[in-house]
């Protein structure tokens, strides 16, 4: 279900970039930007400049050891921990995290016709309210909602998500998260 919720807000994204020419409302300069791309490269960035190597880098998801930090356990724990990672990278416009976290569903939906995770994402990021951004900051996930279907893989309903803001269906989605190469993904 989640990568339908992607491609969904893909599609969206795709369609109000073109609507609105792609580039006019940027807000900051980047020199190391492409300007085939100024809207989707520079807009995405609010952090230092160290992030933007590691996200133009990444064309597979990198394993925790790449990124310094260590593999989540693989229980119901570890993956909320995990989940909640990702939450707080979608507020914070990181998208060496999200791309890392939703790297799975991300190459589904790059299978089905949609750019890479990077491009992807930095299009979702646009469409995040700035009120939401900062609800996911801080966002967590209530375990008792979260549905265990095997030791390695869970799905976190949208309603499990505890914020400032509630999200929908169709804003966030439900996800699937499974348990591969030592650590949680986000697979759908």
């Amino acid at each position: 279900m989640r990568a339908r919720t992607m491609v969904n807000v893909a599609v969206a994204a795709c369609v109000a970039l073109v609507a609105c020419a792609c580039g006019p409302e940027q807000t900051k300069g980047d020199g190391g930007a492409k300007p085939s791309q100024p809207s989707a490269s520079t807009s995405a960035r609010t952090e230092a400049p160290p992030a933007t190597p590691s996200a133009s880098a990444r064309t597979e998801k990198p394993t925790a050891a790449s990124t310094g930090e260590q593999p989540s356990p693989r229980t119901k724990e570890g993956a909320i921990r995990r989940y909640e990672q990702y939450l707080h990278a979608l507020g914070q416009e990181d998208i060496g995290t999200v791309c890392e976290v939703a790297g799975p569903a991300a190459k589904q939906a790059e299978d089905q016709g949609f750019g890479p995770c990077t491009s992807t994402f930095t299009v979702v990021f646009q469409m995040i309210s700035p009120a939401q951004k900062k609800a996911l900051r801080t966002a967590t996930v209530d375990p008792r909602r979260v549905v265990v279907h095997t030791p390695g893989k869970i799905d976190v309903p949208v309603e499990a998500i505890r914020s400032s803001v509630t999200f929908t269906e169709e804003e966030l989605g439900d996800s699937t998260l499974e348990y591969l190469r030592n650590d949680w993904y986000i697979t759908d």
